[in-house]
This record gives C-alpha cells, structure tokens and sequence, in this order.
C-alpha cells in the first residue's frame, strides 16, 4: 500500500503534519487512527508550531521507532545503534530530498506560530507541508518495501 496520498489527503483533511504521517501507517502498527493522532498531536509545526524538527519527520520516526525500535532499556547496545543508523538514514533521505529536517529551514525562517494559520486554498499554495508529509511516508513505504516488518512485532503493538 502507497501511504503517500493518504498522508497527503489526511493533512489536507486537518491531521497537523506529524498526524498524517503517524496516522497513514497506524494500520501497518496495528493501532487505532485515534491513538495514532493522539500520539503524534504534540509534534504538528515542528512540535507545537515551534518549528523545531519538522513534524512530518517526526511521524515518521515514531513509525520507524514502533515498527524497528528497540523496547529493553538494558538492551545489548548493538540494536540501539543499529535503530539509530536507521533513524539517521530516513532523516538523511529527507533531508536530501527536502533540504533541512528543520520545520522553520523548510518553511523558509517563518518565526514560532502559536495561532492557527486558517487551511485555505492559499495557505496550500505557500506550504510544503502536504508535500513534505508525502515526502516522509514515501521514503517509509520505500525502506518497508525492502525491511519487512516482522509479523511478531505487529502482534505485540
């Protein structure tokens, strides 16, 4: 399944960035899509519209974290630095393709924004954001293709 346009259609439909990535797999994570926007609402805007890391790489971090991760935190430290390798490597896709992993880099240095920005047809046309929602879930979709998820994994999320 291409989770691209759904990430997209789910941004464009009021899911804040990190939701619509988040959101678009909860199928492949076995969670419900309200748990899923749940817990990405915190990371929309660069988590809370302080245009840190952008949200749509955060979603899809947490994916990666729920499909791959590692859950011992004693855990033999192999498997952290293999989950980590991992993290920098889709981050590293991003940010060639987008430039910066960074919400205010992408958005060209808009400063923090606590006020909703009304999701006009023209704030479509200004944003990268449904781009970069596609963008994030394009680049999951790429790497699963090639790691499949063990169905053990999925049964115990």
């Amino acid at each position: 399944m291409d989770h691209r346009e759904l990430a997209g259609e789910l941004f464009v439909n009021g899911c804040n960035c990190a939701q619509a990535v988040v959101v678009a797999f909860c199928d492949d994570m076995g969670l419900s899509r309200e748990f899923a926007a749940k817990m990405a609402s915190s990371f929309g805007g660069g988590m809370g519209r302080m245009r840190e890391v952008c949200g749509a790489v955060s979603g899809m971090l947490m994916v990666a974290g729920l499909l791959y991760g590692y859950d011992e935190p004693g855990e033999k430290d192999c498997r952290k630095k293999e989950h980590y390798a991992l993290v920098q490597e889709l981050a590293g896709k991003f940010r060639e393709e987008a430039g910066s992993i960074v919400c205010r880099e992408i958005l060209k240095n808009p400063p923090s924004d606590p006020n909703p920005t009304p999701r006009t047809a023209e704030f479509y046309k200004t944003r990268p954001c449904a781009r970069m929602v596609m963008l994030a879930a394009g680049i999951l979709d790429a790497y699963m293709e090639t790691h499949p998820v063990n169905p053990h994994v999925q049964a115990h999320l």
